[in-house]
């Protein structure tokens, strides 16, 4: 059984822009006009999965995935404690020691949320379970379905679970996942199973 798993970024908000943690903002009118253009672009999927914040939700609606997807806590974005809603400037200018404690040791959650290296072992888990022939997925589940053989789902997520995928997917080192550039509607998709993923990084939706 092969898996064969889209995740896709949401589109550009506010928060995206100015480099601020999420604080729960939407999608921009100009993202979501962006988003609708490149509906019918996507493959047909077993499964639809959103990671569970509005910029997240509102982007799978805009792509029409909306009647389909099925909200995955797994997938919720990295906590950052007392961070949120504040721009990475900012938090740089009052706490600069344990910004750079954080940027430098994935293990490290000075912020009193979740590491790094607990996002990524997060993903990990959750990349292994859909690539479990047992894990739920079925053609019954579809919206057109997937090749014999084989599993797709897609999911809408937010930027930080694809580095977290890449990194995984790839055996890299932790320390890898700032160097993972995640643009707004970009595709990156994963394909084989469990240990055994190749990956294609970022493909803007609608090429």
């Amino acid at each position: 059984m092969t898996s064969r798993v889209m995740l896709i970024s949401p589109a550009m908000s506010a928060a995206l822009r100015e480099a601020r943690f999420d604080d729960g903002c939407p999608v921009d009118p100009a993202g979501l006009r962006l988003a609708e253009a490149a509906a019918g672009s996507l493959p047909s999927a077993d499964r639809v999965l959103v990671s569970p914040t509005v910029r997240c939700r509102e982007t799978a609606a805009a792509l029409g995935l909306d009647a389909l997807a099925v909200t995955e806590p797994d997938l919720a974005g990295l906590d950052v404690g007392r961070w949120r809603g504040a721009t990475l400037a900012e938090v740089s200018t009052d706490e600069p020691e344990a910004v750079g404690r954080w940027l430098a040791d994935p293990s490290s959650a000075p912020h009193g949320g979740e590491s790094v290296s607990g996002l990524c072992e997060r993903v990990a888990k959750w990349l292994e379970t859909v690539a479990d022939p047992g894990s739920g997925a079925s053609a019954s589940d579809s919206a057109g379905g997937s090749r014999p053989g084989s599993v797709r789902i897609i999911a809408v997520v937010e930027p930080e679970i694809v580095r977290a995928g890449v990194v995984r997917a790839l055996g890299a080192p932790e320390p890898a996942f700032w160097r993972v550039d995640v643009p707004p509607l970009a595709a990156t998709e994963f394909s084989g199973r469990a240990g055994r993923w190749n990956v294609r990084v970022g493909r803007a939706l609608g090429e």
